[in-house]
Formats: structure tokens, sequence, C-alpha cells
């Protein structure tokens, strides 16, 4: 990854604050459909719009995974998933919208989600992203 500047279609960015804590490197807010919304320092634009798009594909895989946890309609609250240098976090941030976090292998994973789900609590209208539709209206 390169070094971040300074983007003008970034203007939510100063939302993302709250994650700014040991151990997370970055986060970025996305549309359902693996659009980058915005990003924290950390991470390039292009970057966190491949983060985004790839976060959205982890997200559909969670949900097509659902009805192995407690059957058919189980809704997926928060995506986890483990590396070898550290997790990735995804979860719901308003109607068509997610927050999604890359961490290091070291960082307090309750803290992490705790913020992410304030934060999604408490601006889930304002970074809510309706879903594209297809065609012309």
């Amino acid at each position: 990854m390169s070094t971040p500047v300074a983007d003008s279609t970034n203007r939510l960015a100063w939302l993302l604050e709250d994650l700014e804590i040991a151990g997370v490197r970055f986060a970025v807010l996305l549309s359902e459909d693996g659009l980058r919304i915005a990003h924290s320092r950390g991470i390039t634009k292009d970057d966190a719009e491949r983060f985004a798009a790839a976060a959205s594909g982890l997200r559909s895989l969670g949900k097509a995974l659902g009805e192995f946890c407690g059957g058919p309609g189980n809704v997926v609250r928060q995506n986890m998933t483990e590396y070898d240098d550290g997790m990735i976090m995804i979860t719901a941030a308003g109607q068509g919208a997610l927050l999604g976090v890359s961490t290091t292998p070291d960082v307090d994973v309750a803290l992490v989600a705790h913020r992410m789900n304030e934060l999604a609590g408490r601006v889930g209208r304002e970074i809510g992203s309706a879903p594209r539709r297809g065609g012309v209206q």
C-alpha cells in the first residue's frame, strides 16, 4: 500500500476518528454493494476502494452462511476474519452501509467491536446508503 494523501472525495472521514485506537490500521465506510464512502488515515483512496469491494464480498459470504447458524433468514451482524497478521471486522452501519476495519494481531477485539457498534448506532442515519438500482428511473 502506498502513502495516504488528502482526498476531497473523503469528506466523511471524520466519522471514523473514533476508531483511531491502538491496533487499528484503518477503517473504511462502504456501501453494501462495495463502493467506498469514506476512509480513515492509514489507507489510500485506491486501497480503500479495493478494500470496500472485497469487504462487500466477504459480507455477502457471511449472509450466505447464515442459515447454517440458526436457519433461513438468519441475519449476519458482524464478520470477523482472522489472519496471521491481524483481523478484518465488518459490521452494518446504517441502511445499505457497512463499516470495515483492519487490525493488527494484538488488538483488543472487544474494544474495536464495541467502538464499531457505537459508531454504527450513532451515525447510521448519516452514513446510510441506499442500494444502487439498475436501469433508468
